[in-house]
């Protein structure tokens, strides 16, 4: 099983952004996205994760495989960290959360209410949910920020051992993590501006 994206085109709020995108992800690989602000990174992410459908091309991937982690860290406030990463082993049909919580260092928090973490410890939550959804592709949105470099580092662990044990990772990331990657500059892939009939440009509507 791999990830393959061909002649890929996606837009935000209707204007195409990117366009002719073609990469593979193959078992054990990681591929890192990088481009100025604003060019459609998480546009692409939101896409090969299949929560938004592409302008043209495909993506040819079972969704049952993708485990997608954005800004938001997806925490339920009131649950401990141990009640929140239970809540998502279930719904992943994953039992084990014990490798999550010590891949992050969470255990001494392990009682606590998400809602009264740090930023930091939230996000450290947050991507700790990603060892319990059992999927081999991770996609991950600038997973870094609100981490100080121990925590960089414990996420960069994380995703070694994923690719070590065959998984996939999908980075957007302006920083150097220390891994084994490909990086991908979607910056000349920028999609063409697109002129109506009488030549009006309609990226001004």
């Amino acid at each position: 099983m791999k990830l393959t994206v061909t002649d890929l085109g996606i837009s935000r709020g209707g204007i195409p952004v990117l366009e002719g995108l073609n990469f593979t992800l193959e078992p054990g690989r990681a591929l890192v996205l990088r481009g100025p602000n604003g060019v459609g990174k998480t546009t692409l992410l939101r896409t090969v994760a299949g929560l938004q459908p592409p302008i043209g091309g495909t993506v040819d991937c079972p969704p049952e495989t993708i485990a997608y982690a954005a800004h938001s860290d997806g925490l339920k406030a009131m649950l401990s960290v141990v009640e929140n990463l239970r809540f998502w082993s279930e719904i992943f049909g994953t039992r084990d959360i014990a490798p999550a919580l010590a891949a992050f260092e969470l255990e001494p928090l392990a009682d606590r209410p998400a809602g009264a973490l740090s930023a930091g410890q939230k996000r450290r939550l947050g991507l700790a949910r990603l060892l319990v959804t059992g999927r081999p592709i991770w996609i991950l949105d600038e997973p870094t920020v609100s981490l100080d470099v121990a925590s960089v580092e414990m996420f960069a662990n994380a995703v070694r051992t994923h690719l070590a044990g065959d998984g996939m990772a999908l980075i957007a990331t302006h920083i150097d993590l220390g891994l084994v990657a490909e990086i991908f500059d979607v910056g000349p892939f920028r999609a063409k501006p697109r002129e109506s009939a009488d030549g009006f440009d309609e990226n001004f509507l």
